[in-house]
C-alpha cells in the first residue's frame, strides 16, 4: 500500500508541476493568444478536478501509515474546490471583461494557492524519506 500511495503521491506533484509550468507555458508559447487562452480555460476545470481526486486518493492510501501526510492531502484536495469553484469564474469575467487589474488579483491568488499546493504535496513526498 506504501508504495500505490506513493506513486499517487508523485503523480499529483508531477502533474501539477507540469500542468503549472509545461502545459501552460508551452499553449502560450505555440499558439496564438486568441487560442490558447480559452485552450486553457477549458483545460483549467480539469486539471482541479485531477488536483482533488488525486489528493483524496493519496490520502485514503496514505491514512493507515502517516495520519499527518494525509491530513495535508486532504487540505490539498478540499482546498483545490473554492479555486475551482470560485477563483475561476471571475478571472474568467475579468478575461472577457479586459479588467487587467481584477484578472491579475484573483489570477495571483490562484497562482499562490497552486504553489502552496505544490509545495504541500512535495512535503508529502518528503516523508517517505
Amino acid at each position: 500500500m506504501t508504495t500505490i500511495a506513493l506513486l499517487t503521491t508523485a503523480l499529483l506533484f508531477g502533474g501539477m508541476l507540469l500542468y503549472s509550468f509545461g502545459f501552460a507555458a508551452f499553449l502560450f508559447s505555440a499558439l496564438p493568444p486568441e487560442t490558447a487562452g480559452p485552450t486553457i480555460r477549458r483545460a483549467f476545470p480539469h486539471f482541479y478536478l485531477f488536483v482533488m481526486a488525486a489528493a483524496a486518493a493519496a490520502a485514503a492510501l496514505l491514512w493507515p501509515q502517516d495520519q499527518v501526510s494525509a491530513a495535508l492531502m486532504i487540505f490539498v484536495a478540499l482546498t483545490t474546490l473554492p479555486s475551482r469553484q470560485l477563483l475561476m469564474p471571475p478571472i474568467n469575467r475579468a478575461t472577457d471583461a479586459g479588467a487587467k487589474s481584477q484578472f491579475k488579483k484573483f489570477h495571483g491568488l490562484s497562482v499562490v494557492i497552486t504553489l502552496a499546493h505544490i509545495g504541500i504535496v512535495g512535503l508529502v513526498l518528503s516523508r517517505f524519506l
